[in-house]
């Protein structure tokens, strides 16, 4: 029994007729499911890992709606720093939200426990796990001992050595104790930084990928020099889980890296 299942994220829909950084982020978002359509209609399900919207604003959430309609497997959501919840909420529905009162969910299947989790703060670039969230967290890892876990969120943990240090999640400690209350946490995936990496960090497994905005290029460990925003590629990942392994594959469903601008 396999586990498969996709996971797109930063696709910063605008409203109709506008574009973000130069893209057609409508445009790029229906490439990403023709792809799946095309090549992944046996997975399980998709996972939208946050930031869903440029702007938070209620018409880019309906063109959301409108594009991923046309999946032919089920999606789940969780929202990014660039969301705004009470107008996703309003457009998708008030069920979105957990009891934590964030958009978090679980997802039991094929013998894994997949665990959802809003990072993003009203006002705040890098990521928070409020208190209330952290007790859900560990409450749901407690409950599948069982089974091995995939946790999927928006922003990353663990530090990159690049620009973007600066808005991950900057007061991890709550989460990794969690996480380590877990005996087989297989994947901490996040998306946030529009590139690609795996890390070990704590004694966990650790996953970003590039997503379906725009990409960066990146000086390691030289913070001050600019980073370039590049168009491609577009990226969403696929998870295959069994008893015995978990991998991620990287998916560009968009080739290309023409430099858009250069970030002073």
């Amino acid at each position: 029994m396999t586990l498969k299942f996709v996971v797109m994220s930063d696709l910063h829909l605008v409203r109709e007729g506008e574009v973000s950084m130069t893209l057609d982020t409508a445009a790029r978002l229906e490439a990403a499911v023709e792809a799946v359509n095309a090549r992944y209609a046996d997975a399980d399900f998709c996972v939208l890992a946050g930031d869903l919207a440029d702007l938070g604003e209620a018409e880019a959430y309906g063109r959301l709606k409108t594009i991923i309609s046309q999946l032919k497997i089920p999606v789940h959501i969780t929202l990014g720093n660039h969301d705004d919840r009470p107008v996703f909420l309003e457009a998708f529905g008030a069920e979105y939200a957990g009891e934590t009162g964030k958009v978090d969910k679980v997802i039991d299947l094929k013998g894994y426990r997949i665990i959802i989790l809003d990072s993003s703060e009203p006002g705040r670039v890098d990521g928070v796990l409020e208190a209330a969230q952290i007790d859900w967290l560990t409450v749901r890892l407690a409950e599948a001992m069982d089974r091995p876990v995939i946790v999927i969120l928006h922003h990353n943990a663990n530090a990159l050595h690049i620009e973007s240090d600066s808005i991950r999640m900057l007061e991890p400690d709550a989460f990794i104790a969690a996480l380590k209350t877990h005996p087989d946490i297989r994947q901490v995936i996040a998306g946030h930084v529009h590139l690609t990496s795996t890390a070990m960090y704590r004694g966990l497994p650790f996953t970003t990928l590039a997503g379906g905005h725009y990409s960066i290029s990146f000086n390691v460990d030289q913070p001050g020099v600019p980073f370039k925003r590049l168009v491609g590629p577009g990226q969403m990942a696929v998870v295959v889980g069994t008893e015995d392994r978990t991998t991620v594959l990287f998916e560009d469903f968009i080739d290309g890296n023409d430099v858009i601008d250069v970030a002073e």
